[in-house]
Formats: structure tokens, sequence, C-alpha cells
């Protein structure tokens, strides 16, 4: 039986690929200290190793090593900074180093925001990224950059068969979705639920684009399990953008919601648009997106209505 470790396993992302990998037949281990979970959220055949992802240390042989491990809410991340920082960094050069003693392939979950404030759009994987090292928002944006070149120094210099995904802006059901976990939109669909006000950051016009977890989990799995694309960086997302004002308003039309639409402080940093290059990716994965966004929001806002929000 192979056998996987995911770090951050409990998350969003992490618990959706452990459901994939235990369906598979694969053995599964989770690295996760629950510092962004506020329940279990990965299945129980999986064994649990309740850490943080840079003190732990483990033997055997693992077909797979997926690191996933990260605090991905800016909120989150600006008010634990060296901690974001250390697991892009220890974490990652801790994972490797196991990769490297079981040869296992090594994949890597990094992120759009290594892009910066993009000035290329759609944004391809050849895009070196416009950010900053020092700004609030570096901790996360330059922890994720350092880990992708430690993970090509260990592809070139011992062989190792790495690949590296950038998702932009995932989203679903058991997305977390309160206090500084909230992202986008589950943060705007709880508002419009709840009825308060929408709270959108600066005039709204900044773009995302957004993935849905379905097609997240289909795109991952292929780049985990195919073979001959070793050392490959695959940017796994839509280069449809909207607006976060756009989306405010179908969130509330959607919602059937009373929610006003207000603006608050920009956030520091922020990047002006947001939209993937996915051609790479349809080419070695034969991959594309399935979901709309209209669809991905419908079945995101059942399951938020259902919780206890």
């Amino acid at each position: 039986m192979d056998r996987m470790i995911i770090s951050g396993g409990n998350g969003f992302l992490g618990s959706y690929l452990c459901e994939k990998a235990l369906s598979e037949g694969i053995d599964v281990t989770i690295v996760d200290d629950f510092s962004t979970s506020n329940k279990l959220n990965a299945p129980p055949e999986a064994h649990l190793i309740k850490k943080r992802v840079e003190d732990v240390s483990l033997d055997g042989n693992y077909r797979y090593i997926v690191h996933l491990a990260a605090r991905p809410s800016p909120e989150d991340y600006i008010k634990n900074p060296v901690e974001t920082l250390l697991s892009n960094s220890v974490g990652t050069l801790k994972l490797l180093e196991m990769s490297v003693k079981s040869k296992s392939r090594f994949v890597y979950t990094s992120s759009s925001e290594i892009y910066g404030n993009a000035q290329v759009i759609p944004t391809p994987e050849t895009y070196y990224g416009y950010v900053s090292s020092w700004g609030i928002r570096s901790c996360y944006d330059e922890g994720k950059r350092y880990s992708e070149a430690l993970i090509m120094a260990y592809h070139r210099k011992f062989g190792l068969d790495t690949r590296i995904q950038r998702p932009f802006n995932v989203y679903g059901p058991k997305i977390r979705y309160d206090g500084p976990y909230g992202r986008v939109i589950p943060r705007f669909i709880m508002q419009a639920i709840r009825n308060d006000d929408i709270t959108v950051h600066g005039d709204g016009m900044q773009t995302r684009s957004f993935l849905y977890i379905s097609d997240w989990l289909e795109a991952t799995w292929r780049m985990i399990t195919k073979d001959g694309i070793e050392g490959e960086i695959l940017n796994i997302g839509s280069s449809d953008e909207i607006t976060v004002l756009e989306l405010a308003k179908k969130i509330v039309e959607t919602t059937r919601s009373t929610s006003k639409i207000v603006h608050v402080a920009g956030r520091d940093d922020d990047p002006q648009r947001r939209s993937a290059d996915i051609r790479k990716a349809g080419k070695i994965l034969g991959w594309k997106p399935l979901v709309g966004l209209n669809f991905g929001l419908s079945k995101t806002i059942e399951w938020m209505r259902e919780g206890d929000i």
C-alpha cells in the first residue's frame, strides 16, 4: 500500500485531499497543529499527528509527501507573521529532508500570492512577481517564494521528484468563515446570511479569480499522481476575473439578503488584479475548471446556511 503525508491535512484543502487519497487506497498520515482549524475535519481513517510541521520528524517510506500547511487568510497571517514564515521555511526543509530519505514524490502548494501585484494579466508561471520583501504581507508571500526556491534547489541537487502548484482563491463547502480566518467569499456570505453590512476593502475595483474546490482537487490529484512531470510549476486557478464589488453584489443577490455594501479602509499591498493563465496546466494535466462561479457560490451558500452562523 502506498503511503502519503499531508501537512495541513486537517485544513480546508487538506481534508478534501485526505478523503480522496483514502478513497484511492492510500495510507494517509496528517501533520497539523490545528492553528487554523476550529474542529476535526480529517477522516478518522487517517493517522493524525497534532504537531507543527516544523517540529515533526517521521521515519519510514512514503510514496508521496504533500505540503499544504500554511495560514492562507491575510488577517491571520498578518497577526502571526513569524509562525507563517516558519511553516514555509523550516517546515518545508523538514519535509524535503524526509522526502530525500524515503525517495518520495514531493508536491507543494504554493500560492498565487507569489506574483504580488502582477503587471501581466492573466499571469503565467513565467512571471517573476512584483512583491515586497518587507511589507505587511511579506511573511506569506516571501515564505511561499522561499519554499519554491528551496524545493527547486532540492530538485536540481538531489534529483528529487518535485511538483509545485500555485492555487488561485479556492473556495467551497468546509472553508472556514469565522473571525480572522474568513477569506473574501465566506466572509461575504456570512455577512449576507446574517443581513450584516458587507465590508469591502477599498473601492472594490480590485479583481480576483476563484476556483471551486472540486476543480482544485481534480487538478491536484492529477499533479500528484501523473508520471513524467518532475520539476513542473503550474497555476491551478481560473482566468475569469470579477471585481470584489461585483462579487459582493452577486452574493447579496444570490442569498436574497438585505445587507448593505459598505467600504472600509483598503489593505496595504493588496494586489489590484488576480487572474490565472492556466494554459500550461491544460497542456500538462489535461485539466480545466468545470464549475462556474454561480454554481460554486450556490453550493457554498447552501453549506453555510446549514452551519451555525
